[in-house]
């Protein structure tokens, strides 16, 4: 079992920056390759970027590439995401969740889910 707490949400205006955390506990978290998901009201939970168990393999959604980077820090038991140059569309709750390969982009393919993180983007 693998509990995730995500935090670093909040409201920020277009053009700005924030810093998400995901913090694990229970089982090794160098184990598990890790992705960030995001839902926004009345709409699916989608894929954001995910990240390979040593960290130097990463994916990402289209929508955020060359925005976001996604990190982790296995002494830590912990990923991150940076979310730079926001706007009004990446308003969501962000989720980060842990999973069995590497470039997963599909939310079945992850096991454990944290209870998610709000983000919101003024314009």
């Amino acid at each position: 079992q693998v509990h995730l707490v995500e935090s670093g949400g909040g409201l920020v205006q277009t053009g700005g920056s924030l810093r998400l955390s995901c913090a694990a506990s229970g089982r090794t978290f160098s184990s598990y390759p890790m992705g960030w998901f995001r839902q926004a009201p009345g709409k699916e939970r989608e894929f954001v970027a995910a990240i390979n168990w040593s960290g130097a393999s990463t994916y990402y959604a289209d929508s955020v590439k060359g925005r976001f980077t996604i990190s982790r820090d296995n002494a830590k038991s912990t990923v991150y995401l940076q979310m730079n140059s926001l706007t009004p569309e990446d308003t969501a709750v962000y989720y980060c969740a842990a999973g069995r390969k590497p470039s997963a982009t599909m939310t079945w393919e992850y096991d454990y889910w944290g209870q998610g993180t709000q983000v919101t983007v003024s314009s």
